[in-house]
């Protein structure tokens, strides 16, 4: 097996086509392992898809990979960043949220020798915003709107008996900080986390979550206010099978894992 051994811990809308790309041996990389809730559902997934892999328990992956992708509901995300950075691999991230609790993680990664990489994921203009964070960013903002089954479920709804069931118009659900919007809505707002951590923290980054209708897409709107810069960003991001999750997320990966090998490298 030459080149980077990967594991994917998830096989969903982002795991799933992440191992197809996998499978088709990019250069430089080569497929290792899956991990699955459901190990039995996950080989099915995989002998339909005809894809190749072992799959095995969510702390195996670090044994077998060089590199480990997480991509599993946040409920899951220590089983596979702890042994990950432990065993001083590279992780990607995409449960950012979950991210923001054990940023212990981080000083882990410092001693193991570890790397913790955050996909730009659904968001656009990451890169600005670190570039800003280098000077002095007064505020950001961000504001998303989602049609209204895309956030059925989420723990903030559910405490506060707030049902989206036959909206009509557009409702604001949630106004916070990042930090708080990440707790209530753990399935949804990553986008903000991810912000969050390129610019100036969770508990200063302002977020508005909108259950909206009228909309079909996952739509996020960033306003930064910087000493170098004033920046404006928006993006509609097609859903995936997972309503809760744009296309363009493994997409990112995909661009992130490109990244690790590649000769040439654009952006921040």
């Amino acid at each position: 097996m030459g080149g980077l051994t990967v594991g994917i811990g998830g096989l969903g809308a982002i795991g799933l086509p992440v191992a197809r790309w996998l499978a088709g041996r990019p250069p430089g990389l080569a497929l290792a392992a899956i991990s699955a809730r459901d190990q039995k559902r996950a080989r099915e997934r995989l002998e339909t898809a005809g894809i190749e892999a072992p799959v095995v328990p969510a702390d195996a992956l670090a044994e077998r990979a060089q590199v480990v992708i997480e991509c599993l509901p946040a409920a899951a995300f220590d089983s596979i960043a702890v042994p990950a950075v432990r065993a001083g691999r590279t992780l990607l991230v995409l449960s950012v949220g979950a991210l923001l609790d054990r940023l212990a993680l981080v000083e882990e990664a410092r001693r193991t020798g570890a790397r913790i990489i955050v996909p730009t994921g659904a968001l656009l203009g990451l890169d600005a915003v670190r570039a800003a964070a280098q000077g002095k960013i007064h505020s950001v903002t961000l504001v998303t709107r989602k049609p209204p089954g895309g956030l059925v479920g989420a723990p903030y709804l559910k405490e506060r008996g707030i049902s989206l069931e036959g909206l009509a118009a557009p409702l604001r659900v949630f106004a916070g900080t990042a930090r708080e919007g990440a707790r209530g809505f753990p399935a949804n707002v990553n986008v903000a986390a991810a912000l969050a951590l390129a610019g100036i923290g969770p508990d200063a980054t302002a977020l508005e979550i909108w259950a909206d209708p009228g909309v079909t897409r996952n739509c996020h709107s960033i306003e930064v206010d910087a000493d170098s810069a004033r920046l404006s960003f928006a993006i509609e991001n097609v859903p995936s099978e997972n309503p809760r999750t744009g296309r363009i997320t493994a997409l990112s990966v995909v661009a992130a894992m490109r990244k690790l090998t590649a000769p040439l490298r654009v952006g921040t």
